[in-house]
């Protein structure tokens, strides 16, 4: 017992289930009631709802699982003492509940032989799938996991699992575990990297190697993309290897529970949460968990029953043979991702071999073309990274304005030599770390209307040179500051059309030499844009395509209007696509292009050509309109 415990009759009794007073609760747990489980035969203290015959109430108890119940008189022959039936906290009498159980890991017996996906070389990979240390029998993965620090994959499971009391970092992990191929040296799926056992949790990460994966868990058809915390009557559901899909009710939270894992670690004590079986979604057998289950991801069900895409827990602890009833413990996610320094997503960062490329000025072979120049005002309010006025992606560069909160101008490089199809599935949009919200336009413009996230520097045109290379690019393009608020059918190729297929064009309708191309595309910002949600919304767009055929620098430039009539219901006018001289451009958007780009507009040529046709402004009907 605490030597800093009170036991008062006239403690007055918790009124209420406030998150308040369940924090203190918490924090008695985590520090004075730690101090139980030197006592023998208390396997766990945490909180949860006081039993009555059996059945739980609703009275918030701090709860006590006994390895064995007895009578007061057989305490002493049990090397045990009595626990209080009150203890006060903060002034609160709060009733104390001891129940039968014992906790031990889920890895050690595994009794059944018959075979199934889980068990068997997988690739891809999928979470809820066997997995081990070399030197482990088998556990389970729990999901797909990323270094916060440089993105890496790994695996998520139990330390018991990849890990072990022989193992060490560094060691081999084999996908599917020993107890299931036996034949490690052909399902080797990487190395140990980091591990964690203590207070935190039961947690270890391992590399990928050599195979693909899916971030789907078997049978629930869900990618987990949260972390949650369990409340006393969630429901959840996991998928393991042994016990495949099983549903389960958190009863008790905040425990520390003391598990002996054997070889020279011992006894040691970990936090976590404890999970009952669900009474409307019972297990065969009644075992929500068994030898082969740790490691796995307990999952949130939302009201309709289903599984959600957020993680409660990390599954490491069932209760040992001959126990009346099933039960489970895992560790709470944010103690383990952060003790891991892990995120289910992958980090928004610049790989190093990457960082810094940006525009090519030297892209076109020896025809030099370097980014447009601001004009005094516009330089005044550019966002200055690391004092410089341009600010680098892989294979696209940008001058920001600091009070309009777009780009100023975007320029980028088209290897069309080297283009790859990459998917765009699971990369969010997100603003760029490296700079202050206040200066650009975030998630908050775009939701609840018909506002597209639009991309400037097209995702498709960045796709080039080596998978890693081409991969970096298609992350880096969804930075904000590389977006511009676009209309639906403007932007998803319905009206706007011509717009988005004017670099497919010039490959098709010219001889480009080497396949490459340079263009610079941004908004051109109005006095009298209307201001929507705080922010003046670019009705107009330009883009300039920078070519060399048959050895003679060319560009061509266009403007797109997206007419916004009455923003707020966003009733449009037709878009429209013009051939645009670039002094015009210039002169409407306050920089100047470099002299040679400039002498090389094509559209300027050809009206000092037909002089006549300056009077009008024809919109393109379609891309053989334009005289590349």
């Amino acid at each position: 017992m605490s030597k800093t415990m009170k036991i008062k009759k006239s403690a007055r009794k918790p009124k209420t289930h406030s998150p308040e007073f369940m924090e203190k609760l918490k924090q008695y747990v985590r520090t004075e009631g730690v101090g139980f489980l030197s006592d023998n035969n208390i396997s766990s203290v945490g909180i949860g709802y006081k039993t009555v015959e059996g059945k739980p109430t609703k009275e918030i108890a701090i709860q006590f699982t006994v390895k064995e119940k007895a009578v007061p008189e057989l305490l002493e022959s049990l090397d045990t003492a009595p626990i209080p039936p009150i203890i006060e906290i903060d002034g609160v009498a709060v009733p104390t509940d001891v129940v039968q159980r014992k906790f031990q890991t889920d890895f050690r017996v595994v009794s059944e032989n018959d075979v199934n996906r889980r068990k068997i070389r997988l690739d891809p990979i999928e979470p809820g799938a066997s997995v081990a240390n070399v030197h482990v029998t088998a556990g389970t993965i729990c999901c797909i996991v990323y270094d916060k620090i440089d993105g890496t994959p790994y695996i998520l499971s139990n330390w018991h699992v990849l890990h072990g009391s022989d193992g060490t970092i560094g060691d081999d992990v084999v996908q599917p575990g020993p107890r299931d191929d036996n034949r490690v040296n052909l399902n080797f799926l990487g190395k140990l990297v980091r591990s964690h056992l203590g207070a935190a949790g039961d947690c270890a990460i391992a590399t990928i190697v050599g195979r693909t994966f899916t971030r789907k868990i078997f049978d629930l058809d869900v990618e987990v993309d949260q972390l949650g915390e369990p409340e006393l009557g969630d429901k959840v559901i996991k998928s393991g290897r042994t016990t495949e899909v099983t549903h389960g009710k958190v009863n008790r939270i905040h425990v520390v529970v003391k598990i002996n894992y054997g070889g020279n670690v011992g006894e040691q004590t970990v936090g976590g949460f404890e999970i009952g079986p669900d009474e409307n979604n019972p297990a065969p057998n009644n075992q929500i968990s068994m030898g082969g289950d740790s490691g796995s991801g307990w999952i949130f069900k939302s009201a309709n029953g289903k599984p959600t895409k957020v993680l409660a827990g990390l599954h490491f602890a069932g209760e040992g043979p001959g126990d009346p009833n099933d039960h489970a413990i895992a560790c709470y996610p944010t103690s383990v991702f952060e003790k891991l320094g892990i995120t289910l997503s992958p980090p928004i960062t610049q790989s190093a071999e990457f960082s810094g490329i940006g525009y090519n000025p030297n892209f076109l072979s020896e025809n030099t073309v370097n980014i447009p120049k601001l004009s005094s005002a516009n330089a005044a309010n550019v966002y200055k990274k690391d004092g410089s006025s341009t600010i680098d992606y892989t294979h696209f560069s940008l001058a920001l304005s600091k009070t309009r909160r777009f780009a100023y101008w975007v320029a980028w490089n088209i290897d069309g030599s080297s283009i790859k199809k990459l998917s765009r599935d699971g990369i969010p949009f997100i603003l760029d770390p490296d700079i202050p919200a206040n200066f650009q336009a975030g998630d908050e413009l775009y939701k609840n209307n018909r506002l597209d996230r639009g991309h400037i520097a097209r995702r498709a045109d960045l796709l080039w040179g080596s998978f890693e290379e081409a991969n970096r690019a298609n992350v880096d393009s969804f930075f904000f500051t590389n977006m511009t608020p676009q209309m639906d059918n403007f932007n998803q190729g319905g009206k706007g059309g011509i717009w988005g297929k004017l670099e497919d064009a010039i490959f098709e309708d010219t001889k480009v030499d080497d396949l490459r191309v340079s263009v610079f595309g941004g908004p051109i910002f109005n006095s009298d844009n209307r201001i929507y949600r705080g922010i003046k919304i670019p009705r107009e767009f330009f883009k300039v395509i920078v070519y060399v055929e048959e050895g003679t620098l060319k560009a061509k430039g266009f403007i797109l209007t997206q007419n916004l009539i009455q923003l707020e219901a966003f009733e449009l006018d037709e878009f429209k696509t013009y051939e645009a001289q670039l002094t015009e451009i210039e002169q409407r958007c306050g920089f100047t292009f470099p002299a040679n780009v400039r002498n090389s507009d094509g559209f300027a040529e050809s009206l000092r050509s037909r002089p006549e046709s300056t009077d009008e402004r024809r919109p393109l009907e379609s891309l053989t309109d334009i005289s590349w």
